[in-house]
């Protein structure tokens, strides 16, 4: 059975969802910076290196605020680590990290259905049917990012259990 590290009170099931959310996240990721690195994934006209440091930069962005759910779970979600200067030892506010978890949600969530509809209607430059240039390749792509539409929903289930478990505390 795999360990996976947190505090004892927290459910089992969040355990298991706050550390699927990194590991969700990061196909999208390999997929684009494989993409900035040159590999035929899609048609892209000279990406440039500001389009290759965005694509590098958002993939380093995701995996943090990913990483950051298993702050829900975890002791540096209830008291801040002694080496973060003027905060560090301060106990985490609950309302506080579920409103910044639950922002998130909501994001995640308008994202979701804003890419959702892009890809489906088939609209715009940006859009995955327009720059794909092999069925291999579109279906690539929706291995790699469909699993980000579980993101939202993972997150709000273990910041559900996060409040629950630090109010009734």
């Amino acid at each position: 059975m795999m360990k996976l590290k947190a505090l004892p009170d927290v459910p089992r099931w969040a355990v298991v969802a706050a550390h699927a959310v990194p590991l969700i996240v990061l196909p999208s990721g390999i997929w684009r910076v494989a993409l900035t690195f040159g590999a035929p994934l899609a048609r892209v006209d000279d990406p440039g290196l500001g389009q290759g440091a965005f694509q590098l930069g958002l993939t380093a962005l995701a995996e943090l605020l990913a990483f950051l759910t298993l702050g829900l779970v975890r002791e540096w979600g209830e008291v801040f680590p002694r080496r973060l200067p003027f905060l560090g030892g301060r106990p985490v506010g609950a309302r506080g990290a579920t409103f910044a978890a639950f922002s998130g949600v909501f994001g995640l969530t308008a994202l979701t259905c804003w890419f959702t509809y892009v890809a489906y209607a088939g609209i715009g430059e940006r859009s995955p049917g327009t720059h794909a240039e092999s069925t291999f390749q579109q279906t690539l792509f929706y291995v790699c990012y469909l699993p980000l539409a579980a993101w939202a929903p993972l997150l709000a289930a273990v910041a559900i259990a996060y409040h629950r478990r630090r109010v009734s505390a």
